[in-house]
């Protein structure tokens, strides 16, 4: 027994001792190869899992760097058969490996004959390979290197793709030097990522991940592809490229439902790549359309069902994901790793604050009561409605009116899922409303009008969730959310984790209606903010702002 910091434990949990004085770098040597579960103050809980086994592996570390890893910060004897686990599931990672054949084009390749014999007998996998050509090689079909990497992923043999990429066609683009720098961990990012050809960068929203995939364009020197959530997140990955690159307006092209530009750089959004008509994907030529040498995902963690099967095709070019987060609330991080690529480079959010590049927030549940007829209406709903039911509550209105009121001069978002709620938001506020089927044109004017202080308030739906460059925005109140989606919470903070020009804390709150689902819903919401080492402070409503006065509301 020594005094580590770490308690690994035999059901593959980690267990990190927060105040330990060797904690930090215990947490930097785990960090690569140990998924974060859970940080509360004291103990934070990490998981060893094989996709995150193999993503260090991709990475470049090797099951003797992980092993010492935990032998040397752990308190007690680390289980032998742990040990043993971690090396065989690290092994599995490269036993197969997709190589490019001067002779017969792509060719998966494997390290251990008996491996190869049970991918060629699998119904599945079998018909994405062509003719055996030697005893540890079988041509692959050059259409299925993406969903080959996807299979094999899935019956527990990911292979590591050497075959390589395509250039593309070249563009000329460059960084101008004029008043900025990348910093250091933006700067890091980028040579991880080029190490490794394709994969994901993870950082934190606010802390200038549209610049990472400037530098990273910067240095392919190609024509690039951008996929974004929508047409206002394109015009501002416009306006970021004009400003930060060498690129003119000119040669960036906008595809979206309004415009269908082809340029050296053309920025598409997922919903018009996805829109089917007569049970094809139409917009998918685009991608035919232009010898791409890069393709940039930005919120990568969203990508719809249709863009993981194009983007299976576009495997022999380089693919940037970026995002604030991995989790997926459908499980499908796998195929993020087999498609787009392992995750190349990931900043804990706190270690960004501290370096002072995003606002330190303060996050507060407010539990609002319901009224006898609100929860009877709540109790008497079907089990599928009663969500809605507690969360669009009236009783939460008058606390979002007095929240907004006891910040009188900082600029508030309120953000919710249900329009009709939105609405009625808007009216007692007296706030504008952003929504689904608000026009580009209001979106932006009413963004613009609120980074210049002219509105003070904003009613949001989810379409500000994303990519949206609010920097003054100081208060965000969510009423509403897509259930208990982790993803979503991570976002909504992230709109107001811009540095602010005085310094001050960011202040997040979730209103919540007690003994109700909702309140089921939050916990689970905020898991990946106490990840992020976020804690919460829960407050009762009245506790907070007072009794509401008599008829408020």
């Amino acid at each position: 027994m020594t005094d580590g910091p770490l308690i690994v434990q035999s059901d593959k949990t980690l267990l990190l001792e927060v105040d330990h004085p060797a904690s930090p770098e215990a947490r930097a040597a785990i960090a690569p190869f140990a998924e974060l579960e859970r940080s509360p103050e004291h103990v934070h809980t990490y998981r060893l899992t094989p996709l995150g086994l193999w993503n260090a592996r991709a990475a470049g570390h090797d099951a003797e760097q992980v092993v010492d890893a935990l032998v040397r910060y752990s308190r007690y004897a680390v289980p032998h058969a742990l040990l043993i686990d971690v090396a065989e599931t690290m092994a599995r990672y490269g036993r197969l490996s997709l190589l490019s054949s001067p002779a017969y084009g792509l060719v998966l390749s494997a390290q251990d004959r008996a491996v190869l014999e049970e991918v060629l007998r699998n119904k599945k996998i079998a018909p994405m390979l062509g003719a055996r050509i030697g005893a540890d090689s079988v041509i692959v079909h050059a259409s299925e290197r993406g969903r080959l990497k996807q299979a094999l992923l899935r019956i527990g043999w990911p292979a590591e793709d050497l075959a390589g990429y395509v250039d593309g066609e070249a563009h000329p683009i460059a960084l101008r030097q004029d008043g900025w720098l990348l910093r250091g961990y933006q700067l890091q990012a980028v040579e991880n990522f080029w190490a490794g050809g394709s994969g994901v960068v993870v950082l934190p929203c606010g802390s200038g991940k549209t610049l990472v995939g400037a530098a990273v364009m910067a240095r392919a020197q190609a024509t690039t592809l951008i996929l974004v959530t929508n047409t206002v997140a394109g015009r501002q990955w416009k306006r970021e490229l004009v400003a930060r690159t060498s690129l003119t307006a000119d040669e960036i092209g906008e595809y979206s439902g309004e415009r269908k530009e082809v340029r050296p750089v053309t920025i598409a959004t997922y919903q018009v790549m996805t829109t089917r008509r007569n049970g094809e994907y139409r917009h998918l030529e685009l991608l035919d359309s232009r010898d791409w040498g890069m393709i940039v995902y930005d919120e990568v963690h969203l990508l719809p069902a249709p863009i993981f099967r194009l983007t299976a095709d576009l495997q022999s070019r380089r693919r940037l994901g970026l995002t604030a987060t991995l989790v997926r609330e459908d499980g499908r991080e796998g195929d993020v790793f087999s498609l787009i690529g392992p995750k190349r480079y990931d900043a804990p959010w706190k270690d960004i604050e501290a370096q002072g590049w995003i606002a330190p927030a303060d996050c507060t549940e407010v539990r609002v009561t319901l009224t006898d007829a609100e929860r009877m209406e709540y109790a008497t709903a079907q089990p599928e409605e009663r969500y809605q039911k507690c969360a669009t509550a009236w009783s939460k209105l008058a606390v979002v009116s007095r929240l907004v009121g006891r910040h009188p001069t900082e600029q508030v978002l309120v953000i919710g899922a249900y329009l009709e709620q939105l609405e009625e938001l808007g009216a007692v506020l007296g706030a504008p409303v952003i929504q689904g089927s608000t026009t580009t044109r209001t979106r932006e004017r009413l963004f613009d009008e609120f980074r210049a202080g002219q509105v003070r308030v904003l009613v949001v739906s989810k379409v500000a969730n994303f990519s949206i460059d609010l920097p003054e925005a100081a208060v965000a109140i969510q009423v509403s959310g897509t259930f208990g989606s982790r993803q979503e919470e991570a976002q909504r903070l992230g709109r107001i984790l811009r540095p602010k020009a005085d310094g001050k804390t960011a202040h997040f709150y979730t209103i919540v209606a007690r003994d109700t689902v909702d309140a089921d819903y939050a916990a689970h919401r905020q898991r990946f903010l106490a990840e992020q080492g976020y804690a919460y402070t829960i407050a009762d409503a009245d506790d907070l702002l007072g009794p509401a006065l008599p008829g408020a509301g």
